[in-house]
């Protein structure tokens, strides 16, 4: 196979590439990351590249959906569609290059009573004589049975392979290392030192891990990174897609969240002055797809309709079967999951929340390419997955980006001049206070700010439609397609304006729909009029602004006081679940217990989703908005 040299600008990087494969995949081979949010399918338009020099494959009908006849004269390409033909020298635009996402990574301190998996005990054993010479384990169990009524033990290969030495070193004195008062998993100097163990949130697009001391239950460390399997999709469809296309792509996607895991360690462990050896246990949690790219099982039948997964209920494994670089006997607790779309991050959220401990009828939504929606109380709960599509987060927005520096993240529009005033991640104030705002495009909480905005300014009606009427200069047709401008080419870093257009509107409704749509299916199944509390949770959640995204319309009408974000609740119950094991027997048993509804073969599912598309809704009233949007707007 011939190969051929590939220079990405302006970072340089370079190396050969072979031949027929796309400027994605060589991008993914040398390092020069680019933007793909659709994972290579020809559906996003956002990793566009200009050719410098070199032969590519002829300009296919697939990019021409996303690159005008000018940019394709000066070279432009998508580089998933674009075939390594010769040696190529590619500049990679601003607007392609993967931004690093602002993370949220914060969870409540809630108080969680303490029973770890991980326990120590100390013990002095009868050195053996000839009259007494049994077997160093069988002496250790008979001594913690006496001591601590410890019964049926076991110990890890590992620690046995250290028990004889650790023993005879210490003179007979030694501080045991037991998970779940049953298995021995280290042998260390009599000192009781203390014991760590790690909460993961193995999200789609971000990572969050929680170093916490066993003993007393504080969080001594926080981290997040980027999901390192987004260059391979960034939806849970695209990245079972890439398992199914590829002979390797389960091992590929498994190498690649554990290389991401093993560095979230080693960070952790460095901050506290730590070795990685010190973890003892994990908890993971994660929806459903990473779930199993996470344990290395097949996903692709959780792209098929039943979408049944491959396991319910939790499971115990050893992080070294897994390639985590922790102890060597560390054991990892992945929580349980409720369907193929509602996965252990839900669950993660229901013992950090207790909705079934409470009163109150809660709606608890985690926004994100799938929603997931729970809905209930102490009586009943019941759950749902929809798939709002990217639109929410950036993805099939013209201008649409992750939530990383440059993107704008607050949008403002006053209804009488319809001037904008907006906020760039990465930058204090507002533009109009900041020489240059050097925006780079438009967040999914700035979607949601700028389309609740042109609603509640008369810019757009209910269904959505862009006002033609309306005399503002940021009102502009381009290729035929009406939009409105948000920061002008003088306020961007990429040398255009960014806009909000009629199809981006179209596609953020399309998304809204499919959550209110959820969650009033879900309000009739229960027999409810009415929420008492709206709840936003996961990182997306702590950022949108619940009064924008209720004029919006993605959840029924709730008094605003009590519609409140969490954070990252998921997270929160991994960490839950690493502190008291008891919370690990809770979350199986409430993993079953929950009802989980298949939306799509819901009967009235079409017609909710249809009135679900106006702003805020077809018919449903917004008594909560009264004041905040104009009633003649509301009434149209």
């Amino acid at each position: 196979m011939k190969k051929f040299q590939v220079i990405f600008q302006p970072t340089g990087r370079r190396g050969e590439v072979e031949e027929g494969k796309t400027v994605l995949e060589a991008s993914r081979e040398l390092g020069a990351e680019i933007e793909s949010l659709c994972g290579g399918e020809k559906t996003c338009g956002k990793c566009r590249v200009k050719l410098l020099e070199g032969e590519l494959s002829p300009f296919t009908w697939e990019e021409a959906k996303f690159i005008e006849d000018k940019e394709k004269a000066q070279g432009y390409r998508l580089s998933c569609a674009a075939h390594i033909l010769g040696d190529v020298s590619l500049s990679l635009p601003e607007e392609s290059k993967v931004q690093k996402q602002r993370i949220s990574k914060e969870i409540a301190e809630n108080t969680i009573p303490l029973r770890p998996a991980i326990t120590s005990c100390s013990v002095e054993l009868i050195p053996p004589t000839l009259n007494d010479p049994l077997g160093d384990f069988d002496r250790l169990k008979n001594t913690l049975l006496d001591k601590y009524r410890l019964s049926s033990l076991n110990i890890d290969y590992p620690a046995l392979l250290k028990l004889s030495r650790s023993l005879r070193m210490n003179g007979w004195k030694a501080n045991i290392a037991l998970w779940m008062d049953k298995e021995i998993l280290d042998i260390k100097p009599s000192k009781a030192d203390d014991l760590y163990g790690l909460a993961i949130d193995v999200g789609t697009t971000t990572v969050a891990g929680y170093l916490c001391n066993l003993r007393n239950g504080k969080i001594l460390a926080m981290q997040s990174i980027m999901n390192p399997q987004i260059s391979y999709g960034e939806d849970v469809m695209s990245r079972i897609n890439y398992t199914m296309a590829h002979p390797d792509g389960l091992e590929v996607l498994q190498r690649s969240i554990m290389g991401g895991l093993n560095q979230l360690i080693k960070t952790l462990s460095e901050n506290c002055h730590l070795l990685s050896e010190d973890i003892l246990e994990l908890t993971v949690v994660g929806n459903t797809t990473m779930h199993h790219l996470l344990l290395g099982i097949n996903p692709q039948y959780l792209g098929v309709a039943p979408f049944p997964p491959a396991i319910h209920h939790s499971i115990d494994v050893k992080a070294r079967d897994l390639g985590l670089k922790v102890h060597p006997s560390a054991n990892v607790h992945v929580l349980p999951i409720e369907a193929g779309f509602v996965g252990a991050d839900n669950v993660g959220v229901l013992i950090a929340q207790e909705p079934y401990n409470q009163d109150e009828m809660v709606l608890i939504i985690d926004v994100g390419t799938n929603g997931e929606l729970v809905m209930g109380n102490r009586k009943k709960l019941i759950s749902s997955s929809c798939a709002t599509g990217p639109a929410l987060e950036g993805a099939h927005i013209k201008f649409g980006m992750r939530a990383a520096p440059g993107a704008i993240e607050r949008i403002q529009i006053d209804p009488e001049t319809n001037e904008v005033r907006f906020k760039v991640i990465g930058n204090d104030g507002w533009n109009a206070e900041l020489p240059n705002p050097k925006a780079m495009g438009i967040c999914g909480s700035g979607i949601i700010d700028g389309i609740a905005e042109l609603y509640r300014t008369g810019l757009i009606d209910k269904g959505g439609r862009l006002n033609r009427e309306n005399q503002s200069p940021r009102l502009k047709t381009t290729n035929g397609i009406l939009e409105f401008v948000i920061a002008w080419k003088e306020e961007t870093a990429i040398g255009k304006e960014i806009t909000i257009s009629q199809q981006d509107v179209r596609n953020a409704q399309l998304a809204k729909a499919a959550l209110y749509a959820g969650a009033k299916l879900m309000m009739r199944r229960l027999g409810i009029e009415k929420l008492d509390e709206v709840i936003l949770a996961g990182a997306f959640g702590s950022y949108i602004d619940p009064e924008k995204a209720m004029i919006l319309g993605m959840f029924p009408d709730c008094d605003l006081k009590n519609v409140y974000a969490i954070g990252n609740a998921a997270g929160d119950g991994a960490r839950i679940a690493l502190l008291n094991r008891d919370k690990r027997a809770e979350a199986n048993e409430i993993a079953r217990k929950v009802e989980y509804i298949e939306l799509t073969i819901e009967g009235n599912f079409q017609k909710e989703f249809i009135e679900a598309m106006h702003i805020p809704h077809m018919h449903d009233p917004f008594p909560h908005l009264k004041g905040i949007v104009k009633d003649e707007i509301l009434s149209q």
